[in-house]
């Protein structure tokens, strides 16, 4: 879920990715966000820029952070979000207005010659375009980075894949992965340094609770799908759900109201997801095409894709992704 207070209560492990490895289900916008606004953030825009106007950065922001799974001995599988549900449409009204705040804010700044809070605050306007989907895909693909497509949310199709076993984690910066029920998720895998675990089990079993009521003291303190009671933090929703037995027995007893209650609920356990969906853990990169896609094609400044290309290339040669199961 956005809302990071679940920190509070989840399991939550720092592990060496040399005791991590198999099969990653990736939130491709999540992840995919975050590098896009790093890259835009500390790079002039001139180096993603095509002769035509057209913004590409999310191809330096692949290139640099593929090689954190081939270096570990992780195969990234990239879940890529469908249709937004309704429910979420106060938090999409939420982000476009404050990406609508920050371009104002953007262009004050140019105005004033502020270089350093003008790309700052650029970072916060970026969105996924159809131009960044479509790339995105299409150098996935030659790079043999298995790509999914959910019928809703990444996150959820990503717990789903985790829960059946079709993958060993499901890996993202957000929490909702654990309110859909994915049993480990792997975090921080945008980040420097090794990668959190966080435990589903261990975070029950951690507050003598079941999954139902994790979901309903996530849902008393807000999620993407719906706003929490005023004054109720995790660790008040803990507490209170352990001693009313639900999301409903707290609400009856505070004499609140969560609007679409039993529908958000409902969202978290059964979601859209599918089974339609092959992938093979063996990659085989070909770096020699895709470099070629990301330069030659897309105009990007080779000098900030070369290291990362090579790290592939080295990665390919020194472990064998095409070995990888």
């Amino acid at each position: 879920m956005g809302n990071a207070d679940l920190r509070d209560i989840a399991h939550i492990e720092e592990v060496a990715f040399g005791d991590v490895s198999g099969v990653v289900a990736v939130d491709a916008h999540n992840w995919l966000y975050r590098y896009l606004t790093t890259t835009v953030k500390f790079t002039s825009d001139h180096r993603y820029t095509t002769a035509d106007g057209e913004e590409v950065a999310n191809l330096i922001g692949i290139v640099q952070g593929l090689p954190k799974f081939f270096d570990n001995d992780l195969t990234p599988v990239f879940v890529f979000d469908g249709g937004v549900t309704d429910l979420k449409d106060d938090e999409v009204a939420k982000r476009r207005e404050a990406r609508e705040k920050a371009e104002e804010r953007k262009r004050e700044a140019e105005e004033r010659g502020d270089d350093v809070e003008a790309a700052r605050l650029d970072a916060r306007t970026q969105r996924l375009t159809d131009t960044i989907h479509e790339t995105s895909r299409e150098l996935l693909d030659l790079l043999d980075v298995p790509v999914v497509e959910a019928p809703a949310e990444g996150e959820a199709q990503c717990a789903y894949m985790n829960r059946v076993g079709d993958v060993d984690y499901a890996g993202s910066e957000d929490y909702d992965t654990m309110l859909f029920g994915g049993p480990l998720t792997l975090r921080q895998l945008t980040s420097k340094g090794d990668p959190e675990l966080m435990d589903l089990e261990k975070t029950l079993a951690d507050h003598d609770i079941t999954y139902e009521q994790l979901v309903d003291v996530a849902m008393l303190c807000g999620t993407d799908f719906n706003e929490g009671v005023r004054g109720i933090g995790p660790k008040t929703a803990l507490k209170a759900v352990k001693e009313h037995g639900d999301l409903f027995g707290v609400l009856s007893a505070r004499d609140a109201e969560i609007p679409n209650a039993e529908r958000v609920r409902q969202f978290f356990f059964e979601p859209p997801v599918t089974d339609d969906y092959e992938f093979d853990a063996a990659v085989t990169p070909d770096v020699d095409a895709a470099r070629a896609y990301v330069v030659d094609e897309w105009e990007v400044d080779p000098d900030e894709v070369e290291r990362g290309f090579d790290r592939i290339a080295e990665a390919l040669t020194q472990t064998g992704l095409d070995d990888w199961t």
